[in-house]
């Protein structure tokens, strides 16, 4: 797990403008989604091309957050990472111009239907009435490229608990693009994963000053069951 240590003076900048108020407070299950972001093969697999190590050691706090709102009447919804042949916005800065050309071609074959590292790591807690989308950029938002935001308006979702990897890119993309899309934000530090501590707390000062509540599982998950109980 990724050893939290965001600098006391971001921690203090995110109190002074942000008061004692967390969207938690009146938090409502039923327009909530848990988004699961890019827990799968290619992140998770062992040798993966894009391994992320930590990212299965939050696979528990996932879970257990998906069960709790489920059960209070929440949605869930899991992202994948792709590449797709008929994709109508290829993304050519990225595969061509970007990444090397050895890695841009294993990539593609690799984050494709039928390729190895599409598919959601098999630990992952899917039930039939959850989401899972393909989408392919880092943020779920991006227009265009994901089913995600149709999904959301048409439960009337207000408010994403975003967890998964990698939490500098496509969780940090996404909560970016979520909170300017006019949804309430929950970042959960101890549930979101990359390669370095370093990186992680980066992307945490991120959220707790711009964007988001940065909360961890055990709060989320007492917070949640005391809207539930009152």
């Amino acid at each position: 797990m990724h050893r939290i240590d965001v600098p006391a003076e971001i921690v203090a900048r995110a109190k002074a403008n942000r008061g004692p108020r967390s969207f938690t407070d009146a938090l409502d299950p039923a327009t909530t989604a848990h988004v699961v972001i890019d827990m799968q093969q290619g992140f998770l697999r062992p040798g993966a091309l894009l391994e992320v190590p930590v990212a299965r050691e939050i696979v528990g706090n996932v879970n257990r957050i998906s069960a709790a709102l489920r059960q209070a009447g929440g949605q869930v919804a899991f992202t994948r990472f792709a590449w797709l042949p008929d994709d109508p916005l290829e993304w050519r800065v990225f595969y061509q111009r970007f990444l090397n050309p050895q890695k841009s071609a294993t990539q593609l074959q690799s984050f494709s239907p039928g390729g190895e590292d599409l598919p959601l790591w098999p630990e992952m807690d899917v039930v039939p009435a959850d989401l899972v989308v393909d989408k392919t950029r880092y943020s779920a938002f991006t227009p265009g490229t994901s089913g995600l935001p149709d999904w959301l308006a048409a439960r009337g979702i207000r408010t994403l608990i975003i967890t998964g990897t990698l939490s500098n890119c496509c969780c940090e993309s996404t909560a970016r693009d979520a909170m300017q899309s006019g949804y309430e934000v929950i970042y959960v530090s101890d549930a979101n994963a990359t390669l370095t501590d370093f990186e992680h707390n980066a992307a945490l000062a991120n959220m707790m000053t711009l964007f988001a509540d940065v909360i961890d599982t055990k709060t989320l998950l007492a917070r949640l069951g005391a809207r539930v109980a009152a």
